[in-house]
């Protein structure tokens, strides 16, 4: 006689316990946010690919999208430590700026001026450099957040503008030319069995970054801050500190996306990063972070920062006019601060 799947007390039926376990693990899944950005994403490839197989899957489409991509997600794995713990830093992408100016400018002053065939010594320089000048202003963010007590909105604003500021200053608003075509050949173009080493390097930040998220204390103490500030501090983290910590690590990886974005380009640019910090929050919350704090995960962020890339490559690939991109990834990003919401008020009334 084969087993029943459940049994009868006082009349009611209830499940067995592998039942329970099956029908737990079904709703952790269900509710797994990651799961369903994954889902998201699987499906604007699967649409794009039916349409235009030919174009999207091709290895050279994927190669490009990881590469254009590259920069962006190492921008969102700070941004979103950042962002677990309900702030925000509105400055990444001006840091990234001054921070490729101030490693491009370094490389060419140690070269006599043209960096073009500079070695190996001269490139490890440029960039220390970009990330001092990132750690500078994510140190700065920090002391007036965590120890001025100002809101980030309002701090990450004001050097929003001044790294922009400073960076088209010292360099008198012109794109500085001059890198190393040691770094251009390696970084910006180079490959490692076939993957590009843009895209090996953002894959290392992003793995890094999990890993201290998921494993560590600093992890820990970043979803506590988020979750409760006043009860992370009453059970005796130090919040101003590890505030502090957070946008330091913010600016490093700025830094180090600016350094990346000059190896590329193999020009320190001043412009065409206007959008780089929206770019990063969109990521962030398209990979399920709260914007409320307490919430999130870097690989959520790795999935979200491709949805809106997906999004446009598909769209020049399909023809779409240009002016359609950004209409689409604002309704994607808007609906994913709905679902967000909606799933924390269903939690609250539990």
């Amino acid at each position: 006689m084969s087993t029943v799947p459940e049994s009868k007390t006082n009349g009611e039926t209830t499940l067995s316990s592998e039942d329970e376990g099956h029908t737990s693990l079904a709703k952790r899944l269900a509710g797994a946010n990651t799961l369903w950005i994954g889902v998201v994403l699987l499906l604007l490839i699967a649409v794009f690919g039916a349409i235009r197989p030919d174009a999207v899957l091709t290895t050279f489409t994927l190669q490009t999208t990881l590469v254009e991509t590259s920069v962006l997600l190492v921008l969102a794995v700070g941004m979103t430590f950042v962002i677990i713990t309900s702030g925000i830093d509105l400055s990444v992408g001006s840091v990234l700026v001054f921070s490729g100016v101030t490693s491009a400018m370094t490389m060419n002053a140690m070269s006599g001026g043209d960096a073009t065939k500079a070695g190996w010594g001269v490139v490890w320089v440029g960039l220390l450099v970009a990330l001092v000048s990132g750690a500078a202003w994510g140190l700065l963010n920090g002391l007036l957040i965590a120890k001025s007590k100002i809101p980030p909105l309002i701090v990450t604003l004001g050097s929003f503008g001044a790294a922009l500021g400073a960076g088209q200053l010292i360099s008198n608003g012109s794109n500085v030319a001059g890198v190393p075509e040691v770094l251009g050949n390696t970084l910006g173009t180079g490959t490692y069995l076939g993957i590009p080493n843009l895209v090996l390097l953002a894959a290392v930040v992003a793995a890094i970054g999990a890993l201290l998220l998921t494993t560590t204390r600093f992890g820990r103490y970043t979803y506590a801050i988020g979750s409760n500030e006043e009860a992370a501090r009453r059970v005796g983290i130090s919040v101003t500190g590890h505030l502090m910590k957070i946008y330091l690590l913010a600016g490093v990886l700025a830094g180090l996306a600016g350094f990346m974005a000059m190896a590329y380009f193999r020009v320190a640019s001043v412009t065409g990063h206007d959008t780089d910090n929206l770019n990063a929050i969109a990521g962030v919350v398209l990979g399920g972070t709260s914007l409320f704090g307490g919430a999130g995960s870097v690989v959520g962020t790795v999935l979200g920062v491709f949805i809106p890339a997906v999004l446009r490559k598909g769209f020049v690939i399909l023809g779409v006019n240009v002016y359609w991109q950004p209409i689409a990834v604002a309704i994607v990003l808007v609906a994913a601060v709905w679902f967000d919401q909606s799933r924390r008020r269903a939690r609250n009334q539990r």
